[in-house]
């Protein structure tokens, strides 16, 4: 590549001033809707018994989706398998899942301490670090904004489907990407994330692991902002369905400047996976409260068994083992509470054939996962 001419993208700072952006009537629609139906998502948090339910499984869909776009084959099942297991991840693309949650969970934990780091590089770079903690991104420079070139699509920046600015202007494009962030602004905070994540996704901080923390910014983000109190949100389940649009709509802002294009999918979006989240809260409680009654029915139900139950919801795979960690009871009574929520059809068999059997709350489980298979 030497001397090799390329033409890198250098973005305005935000917000868009020429021309200056057009908050017409449809995207006022599309903006009231999905705020109403934010407001809506962190109330359900409030109204159901068990808030940590959602949270654990919400951020695990998110984590799934987000990797999925990235064209990584994991799928919840995977995960889910890993941490009932107790193990280290052997497959990548389940390792970056991992890394990705331990990312998501550092950060947000950060955002609701007194003494946390702000919403800042800072706080995303140690976030990166965790986002690329396994062995796939070792290489790529886990925590350091990049010191190279890098780009999209093609083999080299000069046959590149877009260059992102070269790291020379990346310290001065940062800081006003920051002042974005938190300097005054008379727009709407669900619009100025839009546009947040479509800079951060332009300017390409890092080596690797740029559209994952593009992702993730959106939740911090929605934190930042109080827009929801909890991560309860999985948007990437939408930009997978609708990837190509979704990568259009950012080419499009860069190549003519339609952010109101971008900013009416992203509150489509937004609005959307927002409301069936909420329906998902409300059927995942239905299912729980369902199963508690045909256990509660049963003549042989034991305390251990009841209190098993309870922790279903965020440990859907269940192996003998497990149940003995987090009962601390004596491997014996551990398989009898099993037994008795695999009677009452509660628990059922993830594979029959295997020795070591792992059962599952299916039919939690299976709603769940809906959209998290890899197509």
């Amino acid at each position: 590549m030497t001397g090799e001419e390329v033409n890198a993208f250098i973005p305005f700072p935000l917000p868009p001033r020429d021309p200056p952006l057009a908050l017409d009537d449809n995207l006022a629609q599309l903006l009231a809707r999905a705020s109403e139906q934010l407001r809506l998502l962190d109330l359900a948090g409030d109204l159901v018994p068990s808030v940590e339910w959602f949270v654990y499984a919400f951020v695990r869909k998110e984590a799934v989706l987000s990797a999925q776009i990235e064209g990584m084959q994991a799928t919840l099942m995977d995960l889910l398998e890993v941490e009932a297991s107790g193990k280290a991840p052997v497959d990548a693309d389940v390792e970056e899942v991992c890394g990705y949650l331990d990312a998501l969970n550092f950060a947000w934990k950060e955002l609701g301490r007194d003494t946390g780091a702000p919403l800042s590089m800072r706080l995303l770079s140690q976030a990166h670090e965790r986002l690329l903690a396994g062995a796939r991104g070792a290489g790529n420079q886990p925590g350091e904004v990049r010191r190279s070139q890098n780009w999209i699509g093609g083999t080299q920046p000069g046959n590149a489907s877009f260059v992102p600015p070269p790291p020379r202007r990346l310290g001065d494009l940062l800081s006003e990407f920051e002042h974005a962030i938190h300097g005054e602004s008379d727009l709407p905070p669900l619009v100025l994330i839009g546009l947040l994540h479509v800079q951060f996704e332009t300017l390409h901080p890092y080596l690797d692991g740029n559209g994952r923390l593009g992702r993730l910014l959106i939740t911090l983000l929605l934190r930042h902002w109080n827009l929801l109190s909890r991560p309860l949100l999985y948007l990437s389940l939408f930009l997978k369905v609708h990837r190509q649009e979704y990568y259009r709509r950012l080419s499009a802002v860069r190549s003519d400047g339609d952010w109101e294009g971008w900013l009416a999918f992203f509150l489509e979006g937004v609005a959307t996976v927002a409301e069936e989240a909420i329906a998902t809260a409300r059927r995942l409680h239905t299912i729980v409260g369902e199963a508690r009654e045909k256990l509660l029915a049963r003549e042989d139900a034991t305390v251990l068994s009841l209190r098993l139950f309870e922790m279903l919801p965020q440990h859907p795979l269940i192996t003998v083992k497990r149940a003995v960690d987090l009962l601390d009871c004596s491997r014996p009574a551990a398989a009898k509470a099993i037994r008795v929520l695999e009677a009452a059809a509660v628990l059922q068999p993830l594979d029959a054939r295997k020795k070591n059997r792992t059962l599952v709350f299916r039919e939690y489980l299976d709603h769940l996962s809906e959209g998290t298979d890899v197509v």
